[in-house]
């Protein structure tokens, strides 16, 4: 496949929400999309990172320049630039996985355009349609709280997430049980405990949550083992999980019983699949997380949550769970699952007058 160019497109996507972590408050998303384009076929990526470096190293703007001076000019230099070709292309180049991720997967899009296989078809999914879960994020009051998950069950998910943080656990996720009985519902920390925290977290044990995820830092892995042994509730790794080694030693070392998988934190869908046979290797079931993506990230991600050892719930929630108008046709809960695209590549495209109406900026590279 040749690759004539490379644009870099900004754009800001309003929430219909205010989202809150233990990260922060994000209200508009700062999206950095990556066109490719062949002489017969365009591809798209999404980058995942936000823009300030609170969830991970990688934010926008950074992002931007890396592909800009180091990425795009590597991968366009290659004879043969197809998505498989990339990561050797890149390796020279330390982390940047986000960037790398939304550059290979623009490339891999228009490569399986050009052979007409969906990305569902060349992943090895095995379902047509994945179900979903939601995330909520920190609220201001638990009648707050309360109120925000019946509407998410209302409208078919099945499965609830809890963002928690110290002083916003135990009390919010009791209330929630207490109120919806038992509801398949799981909690996420976002590293925003200690080992000094096992006790207190232990608490959670009582209200038969399905996980924990990511307690501690991301760098603590032994913590994380000391922590599954002291509570009964799995312990499930995101921020962690960078890589199919890093799945592997985790596992090996205890420290998780379930893995998140999220394609742009291991720097690609290529990645992502090698952590899938990894943990199923091992017998460890996987889910596929979520950042804020537009349709242009959700439909490889719902591709990816079709693999046989995606077997919860992941974080592949209807477009109207984050933006009024989505940059593409909007992904529809249908009793409580999204369909699996079957179009050539991602399988879905950009709505051009939307994409325009909340695009800040544009740059094209050159060959």
């Amino acid at each position: 496949m040749k690759i004539v160019g490379v644009e870099l497109r900004r754009i800001a996507m309003p929430l219909v929400s205010p989202f809150r972590t233990s990260f922060g408050v994000e209200e508009i998303r700062d999206v950095l999309l990556v066109r490719v384009e062949s002489p017969d076929h365009e591809g798209w990526g999404e980058c995942v990172a936000s823009a300030e470096p609170l969830y991970s190293a990688e934010y926008t703007d950074g992002c931007a320049d890396v592909l800009r001076r180091f990425l795009v000019p590597a991968v366009t230099a290659l004879p043969n630039p197809e998505a498989t070709a990339i990561g050797p292309a890149l390796a020279g180049f330390k982390g940047h996985r986000m960037a790398t991720a939304a550059l290979e997967t623009a490339v891999l899009d228009a490569q399986l355009r050009g052979l007409g296989i969906s990305f569902a078809g060349f992943l090895g999914a095995v379902r047509h349609r994945v179900p979903s879960g939601v995330s909520v994020g920190i609220m201001d009051s638990i009648p707050q709280l309360l109120d925000a998950v019946a509407g998410y069950l209302d409208q078919g998910y099945l499965r609830i997430k809890l963002k928690i943080e110290p002083g916003w656990d135990i009390a919010p996720v009791r209330a929630v049980r207490e109120r919806f009985g038992d509801i398949t519902l799981q909690v996420d920390a976002n590293a925003a405990y200690t080992r000094r925290d096992a006790r207190h977290l232990a608490q959670l044990d009582e209200f038969d949550l399905l996980l924990i995820e990511q307690p501690l830092d991301e760098e603590d892995l032994p913590g994380h083992a000391l922590l599954a042994a002291q509570v009964t509730t799995p312990i499930c790794l995101d921020e962690s999980i960078t890589s199919a080694r890093a799945a592997a030693d985790a596992i090996e070392l205890g420290a998780c019983s379930i893995v998140n998988i999220k394609p742009g934190r291991v720097g690609g869908y290529l990645e992502a699949r090698r952590i899938h046979d990894v943990c199923a290797a091992h017998g460890v079931p996987v889910w596929c997380g979520g950042m804020l993506e537009t349709g242009l990230g959700r439909a490889p991600n719902v591709a990816l949550a079709a693999l046989p050892n995606f077997t919860l719930p992941g974080d592949t929630s209807a477009s109207s769970r984050y933006y009024r108008t989505d940059i593409t046709a909007p992904f529809e809960l249908v009793d409580g699952h999204l369909a699996v695209p079957d179009r050539p590549g991602i399988g879905i495209d950009p709505d051009p007058a939307a994409l325009d109406e909340v695009t800040v900026s544009s740059e094209w590279i050159r060959r």
